[in-house]
């Protein structure tokens, strides 16, 4: 009987070793903290990374990135305008009564942009994971949290003018960890 289950239960292959599509298996827990690259080709090896002085320059020159949280434990993802402060932190404003504010308050958050070349697949991309705070949109200071401040951020393309609405309230996401590669051309 147990050699019955055995052959109806999937396989799972033990962490660091590939799984699907080329890219490394880990579990949960340690893949927050981990690259994963996916290969796309036996002579493409990994994307070059990027230092964290870098990955956050180029972040903070891109107008529009995604934010990628958990809501009622299914993944969701929403792009949003953004700039990023003086201490590497990604900050942006959403309604005050939206889902994100609920389920984000707190949690451990991601943060995504890329630059991509439609052509021949270069560029690169950067992940922030890290806590998320939020803070009402009047809330200024020289915390690198609030305000529309140059001196206190690297500010967004998409943010340098634009207004904040009453209703609405600021996140931030601290940078706990930050990841930038490289992107080589596609095959």
């Amino acid at each position: 009987m147990d050699a019955d289950r055995e052959a109806q239960s999937p396989q799972q292959e033990p962490p660091g070793e590939a799984g699907p599509y080329g890219a490394p298996s880990r579990d949960l827990a340690a893949g927050l903290a981990a690259d994963v690259v996916l290969d796309r080709s036996a002579d493409v090896g990994p994307a070059p990374e990027l230092d964290e002085t870098r990955a956050l320059e180029l972040l903070a020159g891109t107008p529009v990135g995604r934010v990628v949280y958990t809501l009622g434990a299914l993944p969701a993802v929403l792009p949003v305008p953004f700039r990023v402060d003086e201490h590497g932190g990604v900050l942006f404003a959403v309604d005050a009564g939206s889902e994100l504010v609920r389920a984000v308050d707190g949690a451990v958050t991601a943060f995504e942009a890329d630059d991509v070349d439609d052509g021949d697949g270069t560029g690169w991309f950067v992940t922030v994971l890290g806590r998320a705070e939020v803070r009402p949109a009047e809330v200024a200071g020289g915390d690198g949290f609030a305000g529309p401040d140059p001196a206190v951020a690297r500010t967004g393309p998409a943010c340098e003018d634009r207004p904040t609405a009453r209703s609405e309230v600021l996140i931030r996401i601290g940078p706990e960890l930050v990841v930038g590669r490289r992107l080589a051309a596609g095959p």
